[in-house]
């Protein structure tokens, strides 16, 4: 019982006393921690006692792309922690290529009443993407809660990392380091995170009296294997610098200068972009730009919560800031290009 009562409050971050209490049914304790208590009990695989057993915890469906990103789980820990602080159950969907789709976990999470859904990556970003099933949730005035740049026109409540911000902070580090043919790795050219960054570097170059020129951008699936064929494709035409949408994608460029008998960062500076766990621990450490996670999530319950208890919240996004965090993938630029050639074709 002791531990029980222990785990459960370190879980809920109240005191042992606060859990004895709900789970004894005495008073003084606000209903949001009642309901965090009993969450926590579910979540950690404790019975309830007999008297509460007829209550459930209110459902919220938290919807990613995927979870071999890194960045993807870490979401999930800060959103569930933060949904169970509240009394909130996160009910977790992730796509699989070829299976269940985010089309197919809306009308799941419809047929289990959820009280409401965030997602952290998905359709909402991509401008050419079919977004008929975010007005089926705007219809049903289901609280409804976006990570990271959304289409305007959904007009949703969206929590964002400031992807222009991450791209200045980057740029200037490669620029600083005598940097001046850096490319780009992004996403695909309708996904809104990506066209924010291009249009960042872009900026950012202009006003050092420079320029990105179109071949010094290449496109690529969010993984490893993605950034390494886009990479390969960039150190044919010569960059010394990559600034990657994504870890997984700058771990991929990484291996691209490698398979070329390149060594990073003496012939080629790489910096990610997330911060996802594990980044000081590879082969060099990697420089990337780190997003707020643990804000970003908490801000995201905040804005469901207010939603489901019928408060009325704006609209606009929420950026918050992230911070660059240098390690040893980035160096002086080496004098020559990195791999002889600046010739290149168009825009990858």
């Amino acid at each position: 019982m002791t531990r029980r009562l222990a785990q459960v409050a370190q879980k809920v971050g109240v005191s042992e006393a606060t859990v004895s209490r709900v789970l004894n049914g005495k008073p003084g304790v606000s209903e949001a921690t009642r309901q965090a208590v009993l969450t926590a009990l579910d979540v950690l695989g404790y019975e309830r006692p007999t008297q509460l057993r007829g209550e459930r915890g209110r459902l919220v469906g938290l919807v990613l792309p995927e979870l071999q990103n890194p960045i993807f789980p870490a979401f999930a820990e800060a959103v569930g922690g933060a949904l169970a602080q509240q009394g909130l159950t996160p009910v977790l969907c992730t796509q699989t290529p070829g299976g269940i789709q985010e089309t197919d976990y809306i009308d799941l999470l419809l047929q289990q009443q959820v009280s409401g859904v965030i997602f952290a990556g998905g359709l909402y970003a991509q401008a050419d993407a079919p977004h008929d099933h975010y007005q089926l949730l705007a219809d049903r005035r289901l609280p409804v809660v976006l990570i990271n740049a959304a289409i305007a026109k959904l007009g949703f409540p969206c929590v964002s990392c400031d992807d222009a911000s991450a791209v200045e902070q980057a740029w200037r580090h490669l620029a600083s380091l005598g940097h001046e043919r850096i490319g780009m790795v992004l996403g695909p050219a309708d996904h809104v995170p990506s066209r924010r960054k291009l249009d960042a570097a872009r900026a950012v170059a202009r006003a050092g009296g420079g320029r990105l020129p179109d071949e010094y951008v290449a496109r690529a699936m969010y993984s490893l294997e993605g950034g390494q064929a886009a990479t390969t494709r960039l150190l044919e035409r010569g960059v010394t610098g990559v600034i990657c949408a994504s870890d997984p994608i700058a771990l991929g460029a990484v291996r691209a200068a490698r398979r070329r008998g390149l060594e990073v960062p003496r012939d080629l500076s790489v910096i990610g972009y997330d911060d996802s766990a594990l980044m000081t621990c590879v082969d060099p450490p990697l420089s990337t730009v780190r997003q707020p996670i643990e804000a970003m999530g908490r801000a995201a319950v905040d804005l469901l919560t207010a939603q489901i208890a019928g408060r009325e919240v704006a609209r606009d996004e929420l950026l918050f800031e992230p911070e660059l965090v240098v390690r040893a993938s980035t160096g002086p630029a080496a004098d020559g290009p990195a791999d002889g050639g600046t010739d290149g074709g168009g825009e990858g």
